[in-house]
């Protein structure tokens, strides 16, 4: 078994996932005019949610814990779990391949990655088969970037694109390379 592994993230239209200083200000709150963006139907496919360490320190700012699956937080570093998360959320210290290896010895189908450089790492090792990306229209002229400096062309095929009422904008695409650098036969 495979553990398939999809991003859904939002960017700014300059390719922006925070600012600099990780905030997240310029992200419109919740659901904007009763537009939930597909999320809850995206959620409920997933079986995990695999994040970095500072995604994990971002999403604890948020207040309640936003999330009824189970993550797993990677990090090098040692991290302490606030009280109560400790059945929620665990954290590995584990390279990207040697956490696909964890999921499918547990029985993992599809994880849902985030946080911007854990997205690079596993697109870096071929590791991501599917990526939504919803552009929100504003120019942040710096930030953290979604992508960073790749050895190779990531080659994607995209399968919606979808605009909003509100300037939104949603891509949907299919890494067009498996795990082992071949092309990936389509429909």
């Amino acid at each position: 078994m495979t553990v398939k592994i999809s991003v859904y993230i939002a960017v700014s239209l300059d390719g922006f996932i925070a600012r600099k200083n990780g905030d997240l200000n310029w992200l419109p709150a919740g659901e904007e005019g009763g537009e939930d963006f597909g999320y809850p139907a995206f959620m409920s496919t997933i079986d995990h949610i695999v994040m970095g360490r500072n995604t994990f320190e971002k999403v604890l700012t948020f207040g309640a814990w936003p999330y009824y699956k189970k993550v797993s937080v990677l990090t090098s570093r040692e991290l302490t779990l606030p009280a109560g998360l400790a059945d929620k959320v665990e954290v590995l210290h584990l390279s990207p391949r040697e956490l696909v290896k964890e999921m499918e010895r547990r029985g993992v189908n599809h994880i849902y990655l985030d946080g911007g450089v854990t997205i690079q790492r596993f697109l870096s090792e071929s590791l991501v088969d599917e990526m939504t990306i919803t552009t929100i229209p504003v120019l942040l002229g710096d930030g953290l970037p979604l992508f960073g400096k790749l050895e190779r062309d990531v080659k994607m095929l995209l399968l919606k694109s979808q605009s909003f009422k509100n300037g939104f904008v949603q891509n949907k695409y299919k890494i067009r390379e498996n795990r082992s650098g071949t092309h990936r036969a389509f429909l």
